[in-house]
């Protein structure tokens, strides 16, 4: 009792030194991570100008707000491209001087139909009238309460924006024109055709095992096109994943407790209410086919007699216990149809009469009849309904009083295997019952399995247990096999990442992997909703170019491809096509009527240096041996047909000019994109 006196006596002292203890531990690990340093307060910088946290941050909210169900690094990626870009076209908008004045931006906002149709702005005859909008401006201009010319400010801030970046688009469309003789050049694109002959030896024909490529090789060949194949900074993890679940020692524990709960059921007047006061899972009062019920056990369900319980047993991760409620016959059906409707029906397009409508519904039953397993097919190829078409007319799980009157008292009045013809106002219909369902109406206690406390603290213990053995053992997948576990790769991972393959949203193993302080090798746990997870850093990618295993995807093929080509062109020995067709064992093929436009040849794909070499061959020569997309080829030109003369080819240049506009205006941003200087610390936040 002395003891405790002096520790009451002492405790203003205990606070004051703990509460030192704690802040020296968040100034340390503030230090450490960086957030006291001079850029600490920047997301990132464009050519120099700050993002600062700040208002980075309101802007991030503002769009979490705006958007349902966005994340916050959903919303940070946003907010991160608009400021990238409002800093980028600022410094051209004044870089041209390009600003509006108070009339231009007054003609802005009538175009805003909020404002431009508010009756409170509108005078006698039904117009916007600018004297009563300006009246408006004074008003909440000089109200006390200022947050009404705070939030407007705001937006005609976004206005004015919006009108400069229409005007330099403008300004940048104008520049772009396409002339009599680009036109034309599109009109012979198109319309010049080219006869030829070729032989061909597939990529495929050489065996991958017999080109192998090296990482050495990727890395050389991206490096001769690194804005090809430019990346951002990216790390690849590997982790595992320490579930945190009930053993079965958990499920054995609770099968006394849900036993208390059965004994109950077996009894109860009110399922509905006895479920909802004992069972995690809501009652559901729905009808349900044999086929929803739990594949496991779904007989033994399905044929329990009325006031029947069934359980305990397992689904999902709960403990269940089932009572048969009710059943119902007839309770759902599968139909297929084929809808052929006529001109003048609701939401037709159609161009035949009702009368020739109603014949093909007739003639379409009478095929049927003769073959009904023919009908899905009848029913791609015929059928008005967009819906149910590509899946062979199918509809499943239809209930009594889904479908329009005619077309549900034919399917419930009429047996499975009926085939028939009803007219709705849609159209006519030819109607196969494919099946009927039965239903029933169950009540279910499910009680989640919870991992007890043994279980957690051997989890924590095991997770804990790996990630120091892995701190001092290098080979990470040996471990994990050791303790019954699997390693999964996490690559391509960039700093303003969110999700991590297999875990979900994990933004802090992200940012873990890109801190400048963790190194390749280091290894760490994290906590997640599933439990824990190792991760181990296997790579931080700061070359600018894609990471290897990505780089893999992409690469290896056209190296491969390279090198095969090299093989077969040994194949390939002769001075004529019949030559080279009988070294190679290929065939001499016929293309006709290719042109440079749509450079596809017949049965092998788009080829267009195979293509453009035919255009350039007098008829009767020969080329060389081309390597093409899907392999190696040699063509022989026949003729090459001129389109013809035609008076006027605006049609191509006005085509060409609208295309080549809407380009211009990305490609402009791109491009100053590109040469500008961002500095990006998104991967801190």
């Amino acid at each position: 009792m002395a003891v405790l006196s002096k520790i009451r006596q002492r405790s203003f002292f205990l606070i004051i030194i703990i509460a030192l203890a704690l802040f020296s531990f968040v100034l340390a690990d503030v230090i450490q991570s960086g957030t006291f340093s001079a850029g600490a307060n920047n997301v990132g910088s464009v050519n120099g100008t700050d993002i600062e946290a700040q208002e980075f941050m309101q802007n991030v909210s503002n769009i979490e707000k705006q958007g349902q169900g966005t994340s916050t690094t959903q919303a940070m990626n946003s907010a991160w491209e608009q400021e990238v870009r409002r800093i980028i076209l600022t410094e051209e908008f004044d870089k041209l001087g390009l600003k509006i004045g108070s009339e231009q931006l007054i003609n802005v906002i009538k175009q805003n139909p909020n404002l431009a149709q508010n009756p409170q702005f509108l005078n006698a005859a039904g117009q916007f009238d600018e004297n009563k909008f300006k009246e408006f401006l004074k008003g909440i201009k000089n109200a006390p309460d200022q947050s009404q010319w705070i939030e407007w400010k705001a937006f005609e801030k976004n206005v004015e924006r919006y009108a400069v970046e229409q005007m330099y688009n403008t300004m940048i469309k104008s520049g772009v024109y396409t002339t009599k003789a680009e036109g034309k050049f599109q009109y012979k694109l198109e319309n010049d055709k080219v006869d030829f002959e070729y032989v061909t030896v597939a990529f495929s024909t050489v065996n991958d095992d017999q080109v192998k490529v090296t990482d050495a090789e990727i890395i050389d060949f991206m490096k001769k096109s690194p804005k090809k194949y430019k990346s951002e900074n990216t790390t690849s993890i590997d982790f595992v994943l320490v579930e945190n679940k009930p053993s079965k020692e958990d499920e054995q524990a609770m099968l006394s407790s849900i036993g208390d709960v059965k004994v109950k059921f077996d009894s109860v007047a009110n399922v509905g209410e006895f479920v909802n006061a004992n069972s995690d899972i809501k009652f559901d009062s729905t009808y349900l086919a044999k086929k929803d019920l739990p594949l496991d056990y779904q007989e033994a369900l399905f044929n329990l007699p009325v006031g029947g319980v069934y359980g305990p047993y397992v689904f999902n991760g709960h403990q269940c216990i089932s009572r048969m409620i009710a059943k119902k016959g007839n309770a759902s059906a599968k139909a297929s149809h084929i809808l052929l409707a006529y001109k003048g029906a609701p939401q037709s397009t159609a161009t035949r009469t009702k009368e020739e409508a109603q014949a093909l519904a007739n003639d379409l039953l009478a095929q049927a009849k003769a073959n009904p397993g023919n009908f899905a097919m009848l029913a791609m190829t015929n059928s008005d309904d967009p819906g149910s078409k590509n899946n062979g007319g199918e509809y499943d799980n239809i209930t009594p009083g889904q479908m329009v009157p005619k077309f549900n008292d034919f399917v419930f009045n009429n047996p499975v295997g009926s085939i028939g013809v009803v007219e709705t106002d849609f159209g006519f219909h030819v109607i196969k019952v494919t099946d009927k369902y039965d239903a029933v109406l169950m009540g279910t206690v499910a009680q989640k399995i919870q991992p007890s406390e043994t279980t957690i603290d051997a989890i924590y213990t095991k997770a804990s247990q790996l990630e120091a053995d892995a701190n001092e053992n290098t080979d990470f997948a040996a471990l994990a096999k050791k303790a019954g576990l699997e390693v999964i790769p996490a690559t391509n991972l960039k700093g303003f990442d969110e999700y991590v393959q297999g875990v979900g949203s994990q933004r802090e193993i992200i940012r873990w992997s890109f801190n400048k302080d963790t190194e390749i090798g280091d290894v760490r746990r994290f906590e997640v909703p599933q439990g824990f997870v190792i991760a181990k850093l296997k790579d931080k990618n700061e070359s600018g170019l894609l990471p290897i295993d990505i780089a893999k995807q992409q690469v290896e093929p056209i190296i491969k491809n390279q090198k095969k080509a090299e093989i077969i062109k040994k194949k390939m020995s002769g001075a004529s096509l019949e030559a080279v067709a009988k070294a190679s064992g290929a065939s001499v093929q016929p293309a006709m009527g290719v042109s440079l436009k749509m450079p596809v040849i017949p049965n092998i794909g788009n080829e267009p240096k195979v293509v453009g070499k035919a255009f350039g061959l007098a008829a009767g020569k020969t080329s060389e041996v081309i390597e093409g997309n899907s392999g190696m080829f040699m063509v022989r030109a026949k003729a090459v047909t001129k389109a013809p003369e035609v008076p006027s080819y605006t049609t191509y240049i006005t085509q060409d000019r609208t295309q080549n506009q809407s380009y211009a205006i990305s490609k402009a941003y791109t491009a100053l994109k590109d040469k500008a200087e961002i500095k990006d610390n998104r991967a801190n936040f």
